[in-house]
């Protein structure tokens, strides 16, 4: 049975930092692209970053281009995105997503998903 569980959220003041991680069980890690999104109360889901199975391809919204990071480690079959430089705009629930081609995942779709962690920014 696959899992997917997301952790690190939190509430932190704007100009703060978190880092979210995403542990996967049940598959083969480095076989899957992976991809962070976040929706906010009313409003639709959006991508955040994706990384593609081996951490050489990395695609960032422009939105957080340049304040987040993304990264993985096969080994531990655990996804990780740094939030730096946090805006109250960045609040949300943030999802992680599995798909084994990078193509799903940055069109928004996954074989598997979190059930999400809520990231809240304090003006």
């Amino acid at each position: 049975q696959v899992q997917v569980v997301e952790s690190g959220g939190g509430l932190v003041q704007a100009g703060g930092s978190l880092r979210l991680s995403c542990t996967a069980s049940g598959l083969t890690f480095d076989d899957y692209a992976m991809g962070w999104f976040r929706q906010a109360p009313g409003k639709e889901r959006e991508g955040v970053s994706c990384i593609n199975y081996n951490g050489r391809t990395t695609y960032y919204a422009n939105s957080v281009k340049g304040r987040f990071t993304i990264s993985r480690d096969n080994a531990k079959n655990t996804l990780y995105l740094q939030m730096n430089s946090l805006k109250p705009e960045d609040t949300a629930m943030y999802y992680c997503a599995a798909d084994t081609a990078y193509s799903n995942v940055l069109a928004g779709r996954g074989d598997y998903w979190g059930q999400g962690t809520q990231v809240t920014v304090s003006s």
